[in-house]
């Protein structure tokens, strides 16, 4: 299974943002990337929604033989990945608010969390948050209409930088040190955040120590590929909107070849067992 690919998904382009960070710690790897455009944002849908989109997209991903699973989504994360990990037995690797880093690195004493409502609504960052920050201030800011800003690429529009300021503003008026940012989709608009946050505040993204752990997992594993080839990348949507490509090419940097999933499934069909990202695209 060293030569099988991972799978990587989100409710849209946010997890680009964690594939990135997995791709430049782990160039060899094979990536098929998911974005479930059909029902994002997670953020604003009820708990059995996200489960069921969660395990119907690993199911998607277990098909094309991924060799680990990360659930590239804060909200999936907390919401489902407990269930995932009864039912699927291997590595499911999820993302959740950088709070631990943020709690060591505090000066003040104030952390600022940024996440959609799912995620600080949670059970499971309610524990996050009792295992590391008991002695700091912590703010919390549901962040509604950022996700949707990112997916329509408007990352420098002044309807983002208004939104953002809206939220940062109270945050570092309350002497916030340091902001976390618990959404995949946040990182793709950092340039704002730190020209708002103007050196008051220090960011954390967690998509790297994301690429850290799913590397980790993998060598505890024995399944790090070792071909020093470089490895490819598959995307895949459960729908595509007509700039829905468009806008995951300029996110991810260079031109992307979007497959709906139902496309993928006809490409596949007759093939036995897994196959290799060069077969699905006939690259």
């Amino acid at each position: 299974m060293k030569d099988n690919p991972i799978g990587v998904f989100d409710s849209g382009v946010g997890g680009l943002s964690v594939l990135r960070s997995i791709r430049q710690r782990l160039p060899d790897e094979d990536l098929i990337y998911v974005a479930d455009m059909l029902y994002v944002p997670y953020g604003d849908k009820p708990q059995q929604v996200i489960e069921e989109r969660a395990l119907a997209i690993s199911h998607f991903l277990l098909d094309k033989g991924v060799k680990a699973i990360v659930v590239a989504c804060n909200t999936a994360t907390v919401t489902a990945i407990k269930k995932l990990r009864q039912l699927i037995s291997i590595p499911i690797i999820g993302i959740e608010p950088g709070v631990k880093p943020a709690s060591l690195t505090t000066q003040s004493g104030t952390i600022g969390v940024l996440a959609t409502s799912r995620t600080l609504q949670s059970k499971s960052f309610s524990i996050l948050l009792q295992n590391w920050v008991m002695q700091h201030q912590v703010e919390l800011q549901a962040c509604p209409g950022l996700v949707e800003q990112v997916e329509n690429l408007d990352l420098f529009a002044n309807e983002t930088r208004n939104l953002l300021t809206k939220y940062l503003q109270p945050l570092l008026s309350k002497g916030a040190d340091t902001i976390v940012l618990g959404c995949t989709h946040y990182p793709f608009l950092m340039p704002l955040i730190n020209e708002i946050c103007a050196g008051q505040a220090r960011v954390i993204d967690t998509g790297p120590a994301v690429a850290r752990e799913v590397e980790r997992r993998l060598q505890v594993e024995n399944l790090l590929n070792r071909n020093d080839i470089p490895g490819k990348e598959l995307f895949c949507c459960s729908t595509k909107h007509n700039n829905t490509e468009s806008i995951m090419s300029s996110l991810w940097g260079s031109p992307v070849n979007l497959k709906v999933m139902d496309q993928l499934e006809s490409i596949m069909s007759g093939n036995e067992g897994s196959a290799s990202i060069s077969q699905i695209t006939g690259s």
